[in-house]
């Protein structure tokens, strides 16, 4: 329902000096932290889109075992694709978002104009390649048909997977940004692109699949036990995130998660719950 008031002078002069006023008020005080353009209501909860699995698994954790300590509500919103955490984060519909690691991002950002910015590390999600039809590598012939993820990042990190355990040719210096074009040769293998949440469905129908770390365990498959290969942890760049729109990396509920998250406790959830599956891996995003 509209309300039209009408204002006097003076009431729109002392409305104008409450917000000059408002707008000097000190940045050391927590609740004039700028997050937006306002004040950050430390006391609402801060609204996190997550994967369900391991993501939203984690911040349950947190909420439930660490979060209360800290002064902190949060509030976990589920996501299954990979697009709209982003836009939701980027309209301001959730505070932030836990899918995601800094080359999709980046990626994100470039054909989105948005402007979403890592946070914090938390943990690594093997990319793995995974079979119902063979038992080993070496198994996998000419003619047989692999799965691989159809966003540019993953894709790129499939066939980075790939090409290291040698099932195919690369051009050289291709990198995360590698697509079907860029192979110089497929020894004779086919290649199916779906959206990532998809892949593990189609494991009956192809030889075999190339599923992220997290889609994986939704399938009730074990990455550490079950891929017939996995991504190498070490020098690793797809840690997933803690993510925001850029300007509320200072919010206060913020940086209180990005603590926990990359606290003691949090490392033995993810040591014990996942069994290397999921690896935690703590620290600042690469730039």
């Amino acid at each position: 329902m509209r309300k039209n008031i009408k204002l006097t002078a003076l009431a729109v002069t002392a409305a104008a000096l409450t917000l000059s006023l408002s707008a000097c008020g000190s940045s050391s005080d927590p609740s004039s932290t700028k997050a937006d353009g306002g004040k950050v209501d430390e006391s609402k909860p801060l609204v996190i889109a997550a994967s369900p699995t391991p993501h939203a698994d984690i911040l349950k954790f947190v909420k439930d075992n660490l979060a209360a300590k800290e002064g902190l509500k949060l509030e976990v919103k589920e996501f299954t694709d990979y697009v709209l955490p982003n836009t939701a984060t980027q309209q301001g519909q959730v505070d932030a978002n836990y899918f995601q690691h800094v080359p999709y991002l980046d990626d994100f950002n470039k054909k989105n104009g948005t402007d979403i910015v890592p946070v914090v590390n938390v943990h690594l999600e093997p990319l793995g390649l995974y079979s119902k039809k063979v038992k080993a590598l070496t198994d996998i012939k000419a003619g047989q048909t692999v799965a691989v993820p159809n966003d540019p990042t993953n894709e790129g990190r499939a066939l980075e997977l790939l090409a290291a355990n040698k099932l195919i040719t690369l051009k050289e210096g291709v990198g995360t940004g590698a697509k079907l074009s860029d192979i110089t040769d497929k020894k004779g293998l086919e290649f199916k692109e779906l959206e990532a949440a998809t892949v593990p469905r189609a494991l009956n129908d192809v030889d075999a699949a190339v599923i992220n770390g997290n889609y994986a365990i939704e399938a009730k498959l074990v990455p550490a036990k079950d891929a017939l290969v996995l991504e190498k942890a070490e020098g690793n760049p797809y840690a997933n995130i803690l993510a925001v729109k850029d300007g509320k990396q200072d919010d206060p509920r913020i940086q209180k998660l990005a603590k926990l998250l990359n606290s003691d406790e949090v490392k033995k959830f993810i040591d014990d719950k996942y069994q290397g599956s999921v690896i935690p891996a703590f620290g600042k995003p690469a730039s």
